[in-house]
């Protein structure tokens, strides 16, 4: 596949060293933080080769690794380059740097890139003999952040899985005076598919064009896949939500994209924009200059995910705004599921196998992955990517708002099970599969803007497209010399009511 250019990273990149503290500028949580952090000594004598490299996709991590690697460069006697990019120019930049032998020293995989190719293809290094006692170490992890072919292959640990994925980027926040003067209060009780859609067309109409009652990032592609999955899980039907997994139930290993409840979640947006009820913008609007028309009283309702959270407070200290589980329709038990594992796999954090800092990646790995860390990552960062240590999130300074959304989130969200956990060889499925064109993003976007019709039709096609698809990419897999078929696609004891967990693979 050709790919772009390296391109120059220099205004994205942040230097610290020695000198490089004083010049710190960051506001809100960072700033009020700065000196907090507590550099303890190393796990090991530290040597540096040039720069530390860090690259992860930014937003509120950033806030907490420019202001950490700052303390640690000083403390360490090193630099630290950290850079914070967006996912589609890690997704090219990453696999060339490995090419170029350019990459960071600790890096994020692209995204949907299994984590056992990376480990077959020789990008990673484990960690075992660079953070002494890990056993002990990884012991202080919650059950299900390590995995058998996620993070731990042929008994070697090889990922960092800091920040929990129990988060959803489809749950419900809203301006409270907007809601209140409609005749809703969402936390008190939870929107229905009904009252959401009654609710928008409310506040349309209490406004006359001021403000109406749903916006988005409608030009972001991804938003229509995020919030069409998040209603339709929450009717009752549970799927898988990234690579060769996404769409599958994994009961039966069946793609459900044309199921009752798919076809109903995209009959909502569509009828909430027959009302009249959606900001007539959407379309030339991504998914944070959405975030920033809230708090300017453009809409009432937004479908986003928690790093709203302490954007807002830090940016817009008087915005009045609640949050609220992602609406379901009347009667209707689901949950939100997320297929893949306790930690998040976008950020789990990999060590460069030609890394000449290696020792100092496993420093920082290290700290992360206590309790100190995990506190000091909740202080800051909250619950936009929370820490993974549950304790860690109850004892961080994060705001009260912040916690009610993670306590939600353990009562909306259940870890699902993960194909690459039960079979690593199906990395060299999800190497070759092509996502049918067009996916379910552009299927739902191209419903709404009208370019297509039939939502029926247009969802049984994708779901057809898709099993065509993965059966193409599982033969070509097959034919290379890989042991998988669509049965590792079918996990007969999952429950969605409840977290698939370590036992739960072990007993199938």
């Amino acid at each position: 596949m050709k790919r772009a250019p390296f391109p120059s990273m220099s205004r994205r990149s942040f230097l610290a060293g020695s000198t490089a503290l004083g010049a710190l500028a960051l506001t809100g949580a960072g700033r009020a933080l700065a000196q907090e952090f507590g550099i303890p000594e190393p796990i090991a004598p530290i040597s540096a080769d040039g720069p530390f490299r860090w690259i992860d996709s930014g937003d509120q991590k950033a806030v907490f690794f420019r202001e950490f690697f700052a303390q640690y460069a000083q403390e360490r006697g090193i630099e630290v380059v950290y850079d914070g990019l967006p996912w589609n120019e890690i997704n090219q930049v990453l696999p060339l740097g490995i090419r170029n032998n350019t990459a960071q020293d600790a890096f994020c995989l692209p995204l949907n890139m299994p984590p056992a190719y990376a480990v077959n293809e020789g990008w990673v290094q484990p960690l075992d003999d660079l953070i002494p006692d890990i056993e002990s170490w990884k012991a202080g992890f919650p059950d299900g952040a390590f995995l058998d072919g996620l993070n731990v292959f042929d008994g070697k640990t090889y990922g960092l899985p800091y920040t929990s994925a129990r988060v959803t980027s489809a749950h419900v926040l809203y301006n409270r005076q907007y809601l209140n003067d409609a005749g809703f209060d969402p936390e008190e009780t939870p929107l229905t598919w009904e009252t959401f859609r009654e609710a928008a067309r409310k506040v349309t109409e209490n406004n006359a064009g001021r403000a109406y009652g749903l916006i988005m990032g409608g030009n972001q592609v991804n938003r229509w896949a995020d919030i069409t999955r998040a209603f339709a899980q929450m009717a009752g039907q549970p799927c898988g939500d990234t690579s060769i997994g996404l769409g599958i139930d994994f009961r039966t290993g069946e793609v459900v994209f044309d199921s009752d409840e798919f076809v109903g979640a995209v009959e909502l947006l569509l009828a909430m924009n027959t009302d009249g009820s959606i900001f007539p913008g959407i379309m030339s609007l991504n998914a944070p200059q959405a975030r920033a028309m809230m708090p300017q009283g453009a809409a009432g309702l937004i479908l986003q995910g928690p790093w709203n959270v302490p954007q807002w407070e830090r940016e817009n200290p008087d915005f009045d705004f609640g949050l609220a589980p992602t609406p379901a329709p009347e009667g209707t038990t689901g949950t939100n599921l997320i297929a893949g594992g306790l930690a998040s796999q976008a950020n789990t954090m990999f060590i460069n196998a030609r890394s000449k800092n290696a020792q100092i990646a496993a420093d920082v790995f290290h700290y992360l992955g206590t309790e100190q860390g995990q506190i000091q990552w909740g202080n800051v960062v909250g619950p936009s990517d929370p820490p993974v240590f549950p304790a860690a999130a109850a004892q961080s300074r994060m705001s009260e708002r912040s916690k009610r959304a993670l306590a939600m989130f353990e009562d909306l969200i259940k870890v699902g099970p993960n194909p690459f956990a039960r079979n690593p060889e199906l990395a060299a499925v999800a190497s070759v599969y092509q996502e049918p064109t067009p996916s379910l993003a552009l299927t739902v976007q191209g419903l709404f803007t009208a370019q297509a019709s039939g939502i029926r039709e247009q969802l049984t096609a994708l779901t057809s497209a898709t099993n065509q698809a993965l059966d193409a990419a599982f033969k070509t897999a097959q034919e290379s010399g890989a042991q998988v078929s669509r049965d590792d696609l079918v996990f007969g004891n999952w429950d969605p009511s409840r977290d698939y967990v370590t036992a739960d693979y072990q007993a199938l």
